[in-house]
């Protein structure tokens, strides 16, 4: 693991937050937002499966079900960015977060990370599941259309890893991936810190920041 486990008390006390927010028509819409690398999947994780202790409630929807394909990066010449706001279909996305509060069951594309490549229809939202733990880096983003989620949350959670960390972690993960020392420092300098910039600059204040 690169990212630490989240602390079990502050997973319960935003579980027991969440829980506590007046019921939604159809089902709660949580943001767990952060650059890459600040262990905002291990949180939303976390959080769900604490939330589905009892009962099967909370479903974990994340972003990158989102990416462009690599032959559309391509063509854009957008392959070397992969991971910035520009190479995810935001609008579809945008669209998604809409229907889960409008719409009982919701059909969603997830990513294979082996295969590196967006699955359609590979994931089902159900009519139980109350709750929509959304995971991803630009669910605060300012930037249009981005900015266009900010209203769709019940809740947000954001978090504030210091940038040595950030930048420490992500060497690691693409080491991990089988990069030379080199070249994991140069994935994680050239694309990954830069977005996780934009993503500190240029985000919305955040429900709870951890």
């Amino acid at each position: 693991m690169i990212e630490e486990r989240p602390d079990e008390q502050i997973v319960e006390g935003l579980a027991a937050r969440i829980l506590a927010l007046p019921p939604a028509a159809l089902r709660l819409r949580i943001a767990v937002s952060g650059p890459p690398g600040s262990g905002k999947s291990t949180l939303a994780e976390a959080l769900v499966a604490c939330l589905n202790r009892e009962a099967e409630q909370a479903v974990l929807v994340p972003m990158d079900g989102f990416h462009l394909d690599n032959r559309v990066l391509d063509a854009r010449g957008l392959r070397a960015r992969k991971g910035a706001p520009e190479t995810f279909d935001a609008h579809g996305f945008l669209t998604l977060i809409q229907r889960l509060g409008s719409e009982a069951d919701v059909i969603a594309p997830v990513f294979d990370r082996v295969r590196d490549i967006a699955i359609a229809g590979a994931q089902v939202i159900a009519p139980a599941h109350r709750i929509a733990v959304v995971e991803g880096n630009y669910l605060l983003l300012n930037d249009a259309p981005w900015s266009g989620l900010r209203p769709l949350w019940d809740l947000s959670v954001a978090l504030d890893v210091p940038m040595p960390v950030l930048e420490d972690r992500l060497i690691r993960r693409w080491q991990a991936h089988g990069h030379s020392a080199d070249a994991a420092r140069a994935r994680a300098m050239g694309n990954d810190i830069p977005n996780a910039r934009r993503i500190v600059a240029h985000s919305a204040p955040a429900d709870v920041t951890l």
